[in-house]
């Protein structure tokens, strides 16, 4: 396949997912620059580096690590005795990452988590945790993002063997779902750490595909988003869904889109999705409409 191809980037890096969490699990040097338990952490990122923010948030929460919250880079409360602050960026090179930890500096010890080793970030924080061997070329994320969050969940102990071979399970699948490539509308659902995941399967399908798509939080989609469910639509739960839901969902008609796999490797099968429905409509979502890598504002 050569890079001229619609999608090509995208395809490769998606592909290559299964192989950089591997890479990741292996980082020690790395995970050990991460907060420690017991730390107080703020997570920041823009797009995608939020939405794995607060599933690194969710997890790192959970599972006793210590208290952390999750910010848009845009919009974080730093300012609130953490002891530290990390941010997610895979250009290094976002505007609002940048401020944010340029104002801090000094003041709160700052981790970036970046894939341009080259970048301004490196040089601002107080400890640079580099992954360029995830870092991609096209404008729509995939690698870098699962990769970061697989090295958050190796550095609070996890076993990611379970979750690579469910991905490399789903990349070697064969034919193609017409019906949910197809779809009119998707909501994607989450609990817990996979609400983060559910928030950026919709980012993803939309930025590749200029999809319809929603996301929230599992049991608040009863709350009033259920009432968009009906034939020709999709909701897609990652992880564990709540009792009862899958039957709600198919008796409006639509189609209630789950399986029983690490949800990391869920969201990779989102991926091969947005790739095949944006070639579909004959779009490219190495170079999506409106987008570019980095978003860069000026002074």
């Amino acid at each position: 396949m050569t890079a001229s191809l619609p999608g090509a980037h995208m395809r490769a890096e998606l592909r290559s997912q299964p192989e950089m969490w591997a890479t990741a699990a292996e980082l020690t040097a790395e995970q050990a620059l991460l907060p420690a338990r017991g730390a107080r952490v703020a997570v920041v990122g823009c797009g995608t580096s939020w939405f794995m923010a607060q599933s690194y948030a969710a997890l790192r929460e959970s599972s006793g690590h210590g208290e952390t919250d999750a910010f848009a880079a845009s919009e974080a409360f730093v300012d609130r005795g953490y002891d530290a602050v990390v941010a997610l960026t895979r250009s290094g090179t976002t505007t609002e990452v940048l401020e944010l930890v340029d104002r801090i500096k000094g003041r709160t010890r700052t981790i970036g988590v970046i894939g341009d080793p080259d970048s301004p970030l490196v040089s601002l924080v107080d400890d640079a945790v580099l992954l360029p061997f995830a870092d991609e070329q096209s404008v729509v994320q995939t690698r870098f993002a699962t990769t970061a969050l697989a090295l958050f969940r190796a550095s609070l102990g996890e076993d990611l063997s379970g979750a690579i071979a469910d991905a490399t399970a789903v990349l070697t699948e064969e034919g193609d779902d017409a019906e949910l490539r197809d779809a009119e509308q998707y909501t994607f659902l989450g609990r817990g750490w996979t609400i983060g995941l559910a928030h950026e399967a919709a980012l993803k399908l939309r930025e590749s595909s200029q999809s319809w798509t929603e996301a929230y939080p599992s049991m608040d989609y009863r709350h009033g988003p259920i009432a968009i469910a009906a034939p020709g639509r999709v909701t897609w739960q990652f992880g564990e869904a709540p009792e009862g839901l899958a039957a709600e969902v198919r008796a409006t008609g639509a189609r209630f889109e789950h399986r029983a796999i690490d949800p990391l490797a869920d969201l990779v099968r989102l991926h091969r999705t947005a790739l095949d429905r944006a070639v579909a409509r004959g779009l490219d979502p190495d170079q999506p409409r409106n987008l570019t890598r980095s978003v860069i504002l000026d002074a």
